[in-house]
């Protein structure tokens, strides 16, 4: 099973009765059962351009049985179908998240959380607190740092650290999860010192005028401290999913790809097990597709056998894995995206790519001959070019088509090679929030020209690239709707910049929840109507009801009524 192309929702191929073609009728049957369930009275929209409104949805089972007119879908109202009553509200297609760290993610909700800190005060401030709620001796683990909170250094140093924890080892990721902050009792723990060799394609950044390490660890140095941290029993992970699964079901993520962790010894490959447990228990809400990841330099036999054998596992729709997962760089933000020009504020360096070229493309050749999909992460324009031509080179020498490979993040690319992602059938999985207007660091890295590509959106589905969207949470949150705002105004909360970061790449709200949502019997109603209200609004939106396989999964109160036709009784 391979995924991430977005279909349209009434439009995808497992639906057994669906819209007409042009004129929205329900097809015609010999006889019409009842439905397990319909939603009456909304304003159902399909994301089908040929019909994209209707007002009502039949579900029986797994399946989506038809969508039409309240008159048309109450035909199918027998004495044993429960009745959803949206009182006007919108119906979408559930959301696909298509990049997630699960696992890592559920894991942080109990961490420090430094997302929207934006100075080095305001974190100060806030660890102090978490330093006096949390006593003790062992490790602080938290994440959410941002590089623009740090100035035009773009880096944190340990001082701070040590002067909120002068006796416990810290550990603190930043929000792109590519640099680690560390205090100087964890420096000692780890044993890095000036002369400490940082691995290949990592830097451990130092003081300039004392050649001691500041606490920053960039890209895979972050692994000499990460390696030491406590492994999560399973009962810590079970309970940490069914927070993160409580969190996605209230989100309206209906499906999550799973993309694949650097080199620990747990996250959503290694305990695809634990997702299967909660399976059995009736706790798995929200449908898996897990990738592998694959560590350099090279490929290795195991690697293909650990997929192989997971994938004969799991391979249903509810659990699947089935994919490879290579980091090609690192982020623009520290240098370590690999650009094919010099990065305008230091033309001395270009960044640098995680695997060697010619490695990484015969991996992609075997893990194509395979017919193993292939996540790879590319930030920077070169990072682009070598995954476009390994994917390239393995369809033409394995005469493999339809492997639906992907690119992740693509923030910058080159013009030249904007068509080519269609040309060659791969698909852009892009994560919206990440765009949150980056005129600080990252515009300063690439300077103006190269800018006007950033998170080139628009310019991607304009050569008919496909585009699938995420989150990377726990980098950042899992709510969808703030990347749905930032997709259509590229501006921040404060609708800044005025006219928008780049504002020829923005997208429409369709675009935007095209590229979200993917086919099937599941569905989420909102709060507001995402295509009448201001754009600037959009992260406001809430879900009221989650359905996924035909089970409603979540339902806010008050929210949409609910009528179980066992006893009678509805909840709002």
């Amino acid at each position: 099973m391979r995924l991430a192309r977005p279909l349209s929702w009434f439009v995808a191929p497992s639906l057994i009765i669906l819209v007409a073609a042009a004129c929205g009728e329900i097809l015609s049957a010999p006889a019409r059962p009842s439905a397990d369930l319909i939603v009456l009275h909304a304003k159902v929209y399909t994301v089908n351009p040929q019909q994209p409104w209707a007002e009502a949805v039949a579900i029986s089972g797994n399946e989506l049985v038809a969508v039409g007119s309240d008159n048309e879908i109450a035909s199918y109202r027998g004495s044993n179908t429960k009745i959803i009553e949206a009182g006007g509200r919108v119906v979408l297609p559930g959301f696909t998240d298509s990049h997630i760290h699960f696992l890592e993610g559920s894991l942080s909700l109990d961490e420090p959380d430094l997302n929207h800190l934006d100075s080095p005060a305001s974190i100060e401030q806030y660890l102090r607190k978490y330093a006096a709620d949390h006593p003790g001796t062992g490790w602080v683990v938290g994440q959410g740092w941002s590089y623009d909170a740090f100035g035009h250094a773009a880096l944190p140093d340990k001082a701070l650290l040590d002067r909120v924890f002068p006796d416990r080892p810290v550990y603190l990721e930043s929000f792109d999860s590519h640099t680690g902050w560390v205090n100087s009792k964890a420096l000692s723990l780890a044993g890095i010192k000036r002369d400490t060799p940082a691995p290949p394609g990592a830097k451990i950044a130092h003081d300039p005028k004392t050649g001691e390490p500041t606490g920053a660890l960039i890209e895979d140095a972050r692994y000499l401290i990460k390696n030491l941290l406590p492994v999560p029993s399973p009962e810590m992970k079970l309970a940490a999913l069914r927070k993160g699964l409580a969190m996605a079901a209230e989100n309206g993520l209906v499906r999550v790809h799973a993309a694949g962790e650097p080199p620990l010894t747990f996250g959503d490959f290694y305990d695809v097990d634990l997702l299967d447990q909660l399976r059995r228990e009736g706790h798995l809400t929200s449908r898996f597709y897990i990738s592998k990841d694959i560590q350099p330099p090279v490929l290795k036999p195991a690697d293909i056998a650990a997929i192989e054998k997971a994938r004969a596992k799991y391979h249903d729709d509810w659990i699947s894995v089935g994919a490879a997962k290579f980091f090609l760089d690192g982020v623009i933000e520290d240098d370590a995206g690999a650009l094919l020009a010099p990065y305008t504020d230091h033309p001395d360096n270009s960044g640098s790519t995680q695997w060697p070229p010619e490695n990484y493309q015969h991996a992609v050749v075997e893990l194509d001959r395979h017919h193993i999909q292939i996540f790879t992460h590319a930030v920077g324009d070169r990072a682009v070019r070598i995954a476009l031509d390994a994917y390239k080179r393995a369809s033409q020498e394995n005469q493999t088509t339809d492997e639906r490979h992907r690119i992740e993040h693509i923030e910058l690319i080159s013009p030249v090679d904007i068509p080519r992602l269609a040309s060659i059938g791969v698909i852009a999985s892009m994560q919206p929030l990440h765009a949150y207007p980056e005129e600080g660091v990252w515009g300063r890295r690439v300077g103006p020209e190269r800018e006007k590509f950033a998170f080139a959106w628009n310019s991607l589905l304009a050569a008919k690239a496909h585009l699938a969207f995420g989150s990377d949470w726990e980098v950042v949150t899992m709510n969808p709707w703030p990347g749905v705002q930032t997709a259509v105004t590229r501006q921040d909360d404060k609708g800044q910049p005025a006219g928008g970061w780049v504002p020829e790449q923005r997208i429409t709200v369709a675009q935007t929840i095209a590229e979200y949502t993917i086919g099937g019997a599941d569905l989420i109603i909102l709060s507001q109507n995402p295509f009448e209200i201001d754009p600037h609004e959009l992260s406001k939106t809430t879900v009221l009801l989650t359905m996924v396989g035909g089970r409603v999964v979540y339902q806010h109160s008050p929210g949409p009524v609910v009528t179980n036709p066992e006893s009678g009784a509805s909840k709002p």
